[in-house]
C-alpha cells in the first residue's frame, strides 16, 4: 500500500484570495492534490487541505512556507483568531500506508527545511519531545508575546528546529514561528450564534471542553466576528465517533437558547470525517454546505482508485 499523507496548513490571511491561489498552486504543481481551501476575514486566516505521497505533500508545505514568509507581515495582522506564525500550523496526517511514527520523523526533516528559511518551527501532538504537547501552549499571547519573548523561552525549545544559520531567535520578525505537528483525522468546526456578547459566550464554551470537565477529546475558543454581526465557538473535536458531533451542538443550542440567543448555523473547516459522512448527520448540527465530495474517506477512495488507473496505463 502506498502511503497517503493528509496536510492541512493554516495561514495568518483570510482577506487576499490571491494569496490561498498561489499557495493551492504550490501545492498542485509538486504533485499534491488540493481538497479544500477556506477563508475567514474575521480570523483573518484561511486554511487548505491537501492529501497526496508524503514528498509531494512536504515540498508543497515548503513552498507555501516560503509563500507566506514572503506574503505576510505580522506586525501589521490583526485577527481575531490566536497566531504565532504567518504559516502558523501545520498539521500533518496519516492517512494510509505510513505509521505515525514514520510521519514524525518527515515532519521532523521537513521543520529542519522550514527553518533554513529563517522560520523557527516548534512541534506539538506526536512530533513534539515528549509527545502530546498542545497547540494552546505555543500560542499563548500570541505572535507578539512571543516576539516579545514572553512565552516560549530557550529552555522551552531544547531540541525543536531553529533558523539554520545567523543567531538563535524565538521569532521571524514578520513571520512569526510554524508549529508543526503529527495527529489523527479530527473535526475542526465553528457554531456560529446571534444574540449573545462574547462574555456570555464564554462561560457557554469554558464547560464545554474536556479541561474544564467537558466532553472529551474537545476544545473550544469562543469568538467574536465583527464584520459578520455574531460571535462563534470555534472548535476543534478529536474524536467525532467517541464525542458525537450531535451531542456537543445540542449542548451548545440548550444553552444559548436559555441565554436568549440563536444558533445559526455550523461550518466545517476542511474535510468532513465519517461521523458527518451523510445529509443525516449533517442535519443534526444544522452544517451548511455538506456534500459528499466533502467527506474525506470519499475523496481518499477516488484518489486511491485515480493512482490504481494511473500505475495500470
Amino acid at each position: 500500500m502506498r502511503p497517503i499523507v493528509e496536510a492541512v496548513p493554516n495561514f495568518s490571511e483570510g482577506r487576499d484570495s490571491r494569496f490561498v491561489d498561489r499557495v493551492v498552486a504550490a501545492f498542485r504543481s509538486r504533485g499534491a492534490q488540493v481538497l479544500d481551501s477556506s477563508m475567514d476575514p474575521d480570523h483573518h486566516r484561511s486554511v487548505v487541505t491537501v492529501i497526496g505521497a508524503p514528498a509531494h505533500v512536504a515540498e508543497g508545505a515548503l513552498a507555501a512556507a516560503a509563500i507566506a514568509l514572503d506574503a505576510i507581515d505580522l506586525r501589521a495582522h490583526r485577527g481575531v483568531h490566536p497566531r504565532i506564525g504567518a504559516l502558523d500550523v501545520l498539521p500533518l496526517v496519516p492517512l494510509e500506508g505510513i505509521s505515525s511514527r514514520e510521519l514524525v520523523s518527515m515532519a521532523h526533516a521537513l521543520a529542519h527545511r522550514i527553518a533554513a528559511l529563517g522560520i523557527p518551527v516548534f512541534f506539538y501532538g506526536a512530533a513534539s519531545h515528549p509527545p502530546g504537547r498542545g497547540l494552546a501552549s505555543l500560542r499563548r499571547g500570541g505572535f507578539e508575546a512571543l516576539a516579545a519573548g514572553g512565552t516560549l523561552q530557550t529552555a522551552d525549545v531544547e531540541g525543536e528546529a531553529g533558523p539554520s544559520s545567523g543567531p538563535h531567535r524565538v521569532v521571524h520578525p514578520t513571520a512569526g514561528a510554524t508549529c508543526l505537528g503529527v495527529r489523527p483525522v479530527l473535526l475542526a468546526w465553528n457554531v456560529d450564534i446571534r444574540g449573545v456578547p462574547l462574555e456570555t459566550l464564554r462561560e457557554i464554551a469554558g464547560p464545554l471542553r474536556e479541561r474544564d470537565g467537558g466532553f472529551p477529546g474537545l476544545r473550544t475558543l469562543p469568538l467574536s466576528l465583527p464584520m459578520q454581526g455574531r460571535t462563534q465557538i470555534s472548535m476543534n473535536l478529536e474524536d467525532p465517533v467517541r464525542t458525537p458531533p450531535e451531542v456537543v451542538f445540542k449542548a451548545i443550542e440548550s444553552e444559548v437558547l436559555r441565554r436568549g440567543g440563536e444558533v445559526v448555523d455550523t461550518e466545517v473547516i476542511g474535510m468532513l470525517p465519517d461521523a458527518l459522512s451523510t445529509p443525516e448527520a449533517a442535519a443534526q448540527i444544522r452544517l451548511r454546505d455538506w456534500s459528499e465530495d466533502r467527506v474525506l474517506s470519499n475523496r481518499l477512495a477516488a484518489y486511491r482508485e485515480a493512482a490504481t488507473r494511473t500505475r495500470d496505463e
